[in-house]
């Protein structure tokens, strides 16, 4: 059975707004080992539409960038959205009821898969199929943005931290 995980990058004041600030390069290199290692990514239609950004080449990229827009084009890609009609390569929507969808999907594979995007964790926290909680927490203060919890934040519990790099730390939480 799969493990559903939602990580993201957090400024000090709990904004994940990705304009906001970006990982560092030892960062960057731990985003591109969990991507070539997930078994797929959950996206809301925000965040895959973000993220659509890694499906094409772009010159000036550097030899990381490019490992990791492999990764991410590798890895199967399910997308939440009621507006979407259609998505990019090696995805697919989800439609109709999607505590059963993710369920069912939770239930076909083996691995972690990765939950993109806030408000898409939050309707995933509220049916209570997140399993683990990532916070990268970066040493910046935004003021304003998107909260990495977009609603209640639900009980957890502590399970690790490490520092990533210079100045990031990794908190690994479970609901309690």
């Amino acid at each position: 059975m799969a493990k559903l995980v939602f990580g993201m990058n957090q400024s000090l004041d709990g904004y994940v707004d990705h304009t906001g600030f970006a990982p560092g390069p030892t960062l960057f290199r731990h985003f591109i080992a969990e991507a070539q290692a997930q078994a797929g990514s959950v996206y809301g239609r925000r965040m895959y539409e973000i993220m659509r950004y890694w499906d094409d080449d772009h010159p000036e990229w550097n030899a990381e960038e490019r490992a990791f827009a492999a990764a991410w084009r590798n890895q199967p890609k399910w997308v939440v959205s009621r507006s979407l009609k259609s998505v990019g390569p090696n995805a697919g929507l989800v439609e109709g009821d999607l505590e059963r969808a993710i369920r069912v999907l939770k239930a076909e594979r083996d691995g972690e898969i990765e939950v993109a995007g806030p408000t898409l964790a939050q309707s995933l926290t509220e049916l209570g199929l997140i399993d683990e909680y990532r916070i990268y927490l970066h040493p910046v203060v935004l003021g304003h943005g998107k909260p990495y919890f977009a609603g209640p934040r639900p009980p957890l519990r502590l399970m690790t931290n490490d520092r990533i790099g210079e100045d990031v730390i990794r908190l690994t939480y479970v609901p309690a």
